[in-house]
């Protein structure tokens, strides 16, 4: 039997993989691997690359972290790669898309680190947002870019907004629905705090002077507007900081169906 959930538990990880190598082929878009000193990061990019003065990089979720409230799933693969379908609608420019540490990696134990601990209670730790920043420089370098235009989805927000605070060269942050405060989302939810986990609201004076538009579902019950709302009340003077909440928009869906507008509609391009 434990042969069986094992097998059953990688063909389901394969089918994620392959769903979303399917999406992107449909888009011209290609899978990249970038190596840094501790995880391999997946990203999606063009096939054909056009450099770009201005980039915007899609940083994905925590994909498919809990198989339910008190088990971790054994493989973080998004089931519905959000960020990833939003980066492919993408039309103000060149984009690509980041995924988060072992998403995507298949036969998954080929990365030592490949521990459940990041994608629960790490899923932002040092070492997490230490190897997003190298990719993101690599993919910049690729696309021969400037400037960098973050979009995190839900606690690639987190990932986004923990980038923004330590990198020069971020002119905009933009999330949906995302984990601004992970503290006081755990408080709110009345669950294990992400002990490991820096924490987007700590850098929040490092934070105030990027433009942002923080958006947010009407309907959504995981990431509730208030929390967002709170984080930006934070900032000395939050004149940069827009939040915006999206009427009949939960946390999962649907993002897709008004996202172009959203952009359009930004004036951060």
């Amino acid at each position: 039997m434990l042969w069986t959930l094992v097998g059953c538990s990688h063909t389901a990880a394969n089918i994620r993989l392959d769903s979303a190598e399917r999406l992107a082929a449909e888009h011209n878009w290609q899978q990249l691997t970038y190596q840094t000193t501790t995880f391999e990061l997946i990203s999606y990019s063009p096939v054909r690359l056009e450099t770009s003065e201005t980039l915007t990089v899609y940083i994905e979720g925590d994909g498919f972290a809990w198989q339910s409230s008190r088990r971790p799933s054994s493989d973080p693969t998004p089931h519905n790669p959000l960020a990833l379908k939003l980066a492919l609608q993408h039309h103000k420019g060149a984009a690509a898309y980041l995924a988060r540490p072992c998403q995507y990696q298949q036969p998954l134990d080929k990365e030592p680190l490949c521990q459940q601990s990041y994608w629960t209670n790490k899923r932002y730790a040092e070492e997490v947002i230490s190897a997003s920043e190298q990719a993101l420089t690599q993919i910049k370098i690729a696309f021969a870019a400037k400037h960098i235009i973050l979009v995190g989805y839900s606690g690639g927000a987190a990932v986004a907004a923990l980038l923004a605070a330590r990198r020069d060269d971020v002119t905009a942050l933009i999330t949906l629905a995302g984990n601004l405060d992970h503290k006081a989302w755990t408080q709110l939810h009345r669950v294990s705090p992400l002990i490991g986990s820096l924490n987007p609201v700590d850098y929040q004076q490092q934070l105030q002077a990027i433009p942002q538009i923080h958006f947010v579902g009407e309907n959504d019950q995981i990431i509730p507007a208030s929390l967002i709302q709170d984080f930006v009340a934070g900032y000395d003077s939050p004149k940069l900081a827009k939040v915006i909440v999206i009427a009949n928009q939960s946390h999962h869906c649907c993002w897709q169906t008004v996202w172009q507008k959203l952009i359009e509609d930004s004036q951060l391009y």
